[in-house]
């Protein structure tokens, strides 16, 4: 497997302190998304906005983590992925903290917008971290990287409802996550060094878009990745709400997204752990997808029996596909700049899809006048997942990628 490992400018810490970064900087992408959904009563009650435009909260920033995707091996190869990083952290902490003074529904999406744009850089910037800088820990940093992502969420939809029950304010709640986005740049700043290849190859990442979307297995990644992110985004906008209509009360909704996290968390790690003795990720895959439809279901047709264990059981389902379809991509080409690139427009593509998920599911409610036909929805989309996971078989992505290359070859 051929390797190119970025440096990291010389400091011999870089590993250990490059791990923990990546860690908390993972750990900042989701608690803006997941903070509003426990609170959205009040925040409905407090702006006048409706389900159209609460959806607008997981529309705009999963719509901006797609378009980012191909915006920022731009931003990359003009800057660099250091000071890149350093503006997409400042951009998400600046975002976070204004909620504390928006006036109304129309400001809040503002923020909303800014923290999508420094998600969406620092999504498309972090594959290709990860596989220059980790060529021998791809599978274990990415679970670690997925992990955090969930877990931030986790605590971003724990947190809210307590601050907000603590201040009687929904605003000073959602703008203290900004403080790890905050501790995340201050962080950055000696641990992330630049390699001197890194303009290159991000100017190499742009130069093969082109290449890599002129290849069918390119769409299918986008598409699985994509609908799967779409019950993702569902469940982080319309999980609290669907149980507060059932009778619980804001801080147990929140609790239920917050289990639905954890459950992630645990799975993002455990799953590419468990999946790394091969290079054919496929029944862990379809492992995953069966959770979502065990999930999915009993939201849809048994709600009341177990709560928990349906957010559980799907926030899992979730989790572990996420961080196996991000192993799965990089997993199709050796170089870490074409490995990069192809995850990044993976998820471009992916997340451009996932951002229709919250809308279909409050067009559904006003249609039928509930959540359940949402659910219904996104376990349909699951079973149209599993012919695309079957189809990724290591063995054929030379072949599938028109690539000179070779697939990746034992574990990782």
């Amino acid at each position: 497997m051929q390797n190119n490992p970025a440096s990291t400018g010389g400091n011999r810490t870089a590993p250990i302190a490059l791990v923990a970064l990546v860690a908390l900087i993972g750990f900042n992408l989701r608690p803006f998304l997941t903070g509003p959904g426990p609170v959205l009563s009040d925040i409905a009650a407090d702006t006048g906005m409706g389900f159209g435009a609460l959806s607008l909260l997981t529309f705009l920033p999963m719509l901006l983590m797609g378009l980012g995707a191909f915006v920022t091996p731009r931003i990359q190869s003009l800057f660099g992925t250091r000071r890149s990083m350093f503006a997409a952290l400042a951009i998400l902490a600046a975002g976070s903290a204004l909620r504390g003074i928006v006036p109304d529904g129309l400001s809040l999406i503002f923020t909303a917008i800014l923290c999508g744009a420094g998600v969406a850089m620092i999504q498309a910037l972090m594959p290709g971290l990860i596989k220059a800088r980790f060529p021998s820990s791809i599978a274990t940093i990415t679970g670690l990287y997925s992990a955090t992502i969930m877990g931030g969420g986790a605590l971003g939809a724990r947190l809210a409802p307590w601050f907000a029950g603590a201040a009687h304010n929904w605003r000073y709640a959602l703008s203290l996550l900004a403080i790890p986005a905050v501790l995340a740049l201050i962080a950055a700043v000696p641990i992330l060094k630049e390699a001197p290849s890194t303009t290159k190859a991000a100017g190499q990442k742009s130069g093969i878009t082109g290449t890599l979307l002129r290849r069918p297995r390119t769409w299918a990644l986008m598409a699985a990745f994509g609908l799967v992110n779409a019950g993702y985004s569902s469940m982080v906008a319309w999980l609290a709400p669907y149980y507060q209509t059932l009778g619980l009360e804001a801080s147990a909704t929140g609790s239920l997204v917050a289990t639905m996290a954890i459950a992630q968390a645990l799975s993002a790690l455990a799953l590419p752990m468990l999946a790394r003795r091969s290079t054919d990720r496929r029944p862990w895959l379809l492992f995953s997808l069966l959770m979502q439809a065990v999930g999915f279901a009993g939201l849809a047709f048994a709600p009341d029996i177990s709560p928990v264990l349906w957010s559980a059981i799907c926030g899992a389902g979730l989790g572990g596909s996420f961080a196996l379809a991000m192993i799965t991509s990089l997993d199709h080409l050796p170089k870490p700049e074409e490995a990069g690139a192809l995850a990044a427009m993976m998820q471009g593509g992916g997340f451009l899809i996932a951002a229709l998920g919250p809308v279909a599911t409050a067009l559904l409610h006003s249609i039928t006048g509930g959540f359940a036909s949402g659910w219904i929805l996104h376990l349909v989309l699951v079973a149209s997942i599993c012919p695309l996971y079957l189809s990724f078989n290591p063995r054929h992505y030379p072949r599938v990628m028109n690539l000179p290359v070779s697939p990746a070859n034992g574990t990782q």
